[in-house]
């Protein structure tokens, strides 16, 4: 037999005995260990290790995780942004920035509303008569640091049927023990907890991001029901109400872990979801969990029976068993849900936020960068210098179809590829941008859009305008293909327009991003307002439309009907990056890994 010594294992020497003789993917003799050989097909080497007796003695996949846990990424070697504000910007970034103060001022405005919940009145009843908490004083105990991230917070604000602050649930992703988690909690403060269709909207989009980006995913239930006024918008089709159990369902299959909280009312189809989580704590008194509450007992049988012994805390966890751990009160609830992530299989790296380097320029002056119109838009590269780490920015193609930038940063270390609106996506700079994507997709990149189109597709006018427009044409195809089948995870920030066929190329909504923010100068439409004189043949109706888009493409109006994940302010932005992608992370940290099995079915 022949060996060989390892220089990094001195103990150690391979006998090529006929088990490890040759290697199944290469079909050649292993003639190093695993420290001295990359191939993917000497994964197999260290049982050699460990069957010799020689390595410590340590399961196969304990090993090969020894042998990767202090890797470290490669210095960042890129060139650095060199974007201060010149004298020739002064007027446009003034202008942009009176422009972004008025915004703030309503996204100020709009927060205030919502966080007052269903009123003063409401707010009373819930606290003094049913002597419950407060959903966000909830979420604080449930948090560490009582810090979380929400999502869509002006959901259900403007709607036709009127507004529904928050749409009568808050949604958004927090930490636990150092885990984040998606959360899904009812506000009974907005008419009782009523479901509206836009409070199942909401809902779904939560378990969608639960399930994009498999993260624990925790209920908290204070339910009265559907809005039966509008329960054909609510209980029929494909992705309304019934979806969510089957949510529920899909995610327990796929070992996303589900946790419930009754801390109110579970009527009628609310019921389902702590029943169909994989654990469920309720809590004494306050929390009920029954198809048809007293009313309807007493309306089929003239029996009075009160909602404690109809499905109270101490029926379904003595006698149903529709619920795994009793809480007498409220904080003990949380404490135990805190306990029950703690039980999850994954396994957490060490943060260091030390190290991290900010950029060179001050994120408040992305107010000034913030276009007002397509017109006030700067060069994107100044939006850059202020979110990338030390103002880094490695670029791509920088000479080619320069309308789009394209490039290499770290956001928080965290390793992306940017795509930029920098003008009209040209056929050069629809090709670049398809290379680009796939050029992500084969390292594993995240990629991060920042979007901002032009306002109405070029009119075709003559023959060459007509050729070059479908040539555009065929290059936009081929880059929304290189989007829409990247599998890394994708993140969108509409920094100014968001119109046309463009915002298709640049990950819009409907290309299934991991999140999609808008900042409240935004725009969100078929074309800008002002430019629908194509579109229309009479001058009325040119002002009519676009008195139309004026309101309805504001980025709260938009946000309203969830058509993103909510508003944020320029200067948040990096913030709000660093903590998407962390929580993009998270899932590589999991050890329990997904199965073919059947769900997890309880009693």
């Amino acid at each position: 037999m022949v060996s060989n010594t390892c220089r990094l294992c001195p103990g150690y020497v391979s006998s090529q005995s006929p088990l490890w003789n040759v290697d199944p993917f290469t079909h050649r003799r292993p003639e190093r260990c695993l420290h001295l050989r990359t191939s993917a097909g000497n994964l197999w080497q260290p049982l050699a290790h460990i069957l010799s007796g020689q390595a410590k003695q340590l399961p196969v996949a304990a090993y090969l995780m020894s042998t990767s846990v202090h890797r470290r990424r490669l210095p960042s070697a890129f060139p650095v942004l060199d974007e201060a504000l010149q004298p020739i910007h002064n007027d446009v970034f003034e202008a942009n920035l009176r422009n972004s103060q008025a915004c703030q001022e309503r996204y100020i405005e709009y927060m205030e509303k919502v966080k007052k919940g269903g009123g003063e009145n409401a707010v009373k009843r819930h606290t003094q008569r049913n002597k419950k908490m407060l959903v966000t004083d909830r979420l604080r105990m449930l948090f560490d640091d009582g810090y979380y991230f929400e999502l869509s917070p002006f959901a259900g604000m403007g709607l036709p049927y009127g507004d529904i602050p928050s749409a009568g649930c808050l949604t958004g992703i927090g930490k636990i023990n150092g885990l984040w988690c998606v959360f899904i909690a009812n506000d009974a403060t907005v008419s009782g907890g009523t479901a509206y269709p836009i409070t199942v909207k909401k809902q779904l989009r939560a378990q969608d991001v639960a399930i994009q980006n498999r993260l624990p995913c925790v209920y908290l239930v204070d339910s009265g029901g559907a809005f039966l006024p509008l329960q054909s918008e609510i209980f029929p089709d494909k992705n309304q109400g019934g979806r969510t159990f089957y949510n529920e369902a899909i995610m327990s299959a796929m070992k996303i872990p589900q946790v419930s909280v009754v801390c109110g009312s579970c009527t009628a189809g609310g019921a389902y979801i702590p029943t169909m989580a994989e654990e469920t704590v309720m809590v004494h008194r306050i929390g009920t969990i029954f198809l048809g509450g007293p009313p309807l007992v007493k309306a089929a049988t003239g029996e009075e029976v009160s909602p404690e012994n109809l499905g109270g805390a101490t029926l379904h966890a003595e006698v149903s068993g529709c619920v795994d751990h009793f809480a007498s009160v409220e904080k003990e609830a949380y404490e135990t849900t805190r306990n029950i992530i703690s039980t999850l299989n994954f396994e957490l790296p060490e943060e260091d936020e030390a190290g991290v380097e900010e950029p060179l320029h001050s994120v408040e002056e992305l107010m000034g960068l913030a276009p007002r119109d397509y017109e006030h838009s700067l060069e994107v590269k100044l939006i850059l210098s202020r979110l990338t780490d030390g103002s880094k920015f490695q670029e791509f193609k920088a000479r080619y179809g320069t309308t789009l930038v394209t490039g290499f940063a770290r956001i928080s270390r965290h390793q992306v590829g940017i795509v930029a609106s920098n003008g009209a996506l040209t056929h050069n700079a629809s090709l670049k941008g398809s290379h680009f994507v796939q050029l992500c997709d084969q390292r594993d990149i995240p990629l991060i859009f920042l979007q901002n189109t032009v306002p109405m597709p070029e009119l075709t006018l003559s023959q060459t305008q007509a050729e070059t427009n479908a040539n555009r044409l065929k290059a936009q195809g081929s880059m929304m293909s290189a989007v829409a089948c990247a599998s890394v995870p994708k993140i969108t920030i509409v920094i100014g327009g968001c119109h046309g066929a463009e915002s298709y190329a640049m990950c819009g909504r409907s290309f299934d991003p991991n999140f999609l923010f808008l900042w409240p100068n935004a725009r969100v439409s078929l074309v800008a307002p002002g430019h629908s004189a194509a579109l229309a043949q009479e001058e009325e109706d040119v002002e009519k439309i676009n008195k139309r888009l004026e309101k309805e493409s504001s980025a709260f109006f938009s946000s309203g009907r969830l058509w993103d994940d909510g508003v944020i302010l320029p200067q948040d932005t990096r913030k709000v990056l660093s903590d998407c992608l962390k929580i993009i992370k998270q899932q590589e940290y999991q050890l329990s890994k997904e199965k073919i099995r059947t769900p997890l079915l309880r009693m």
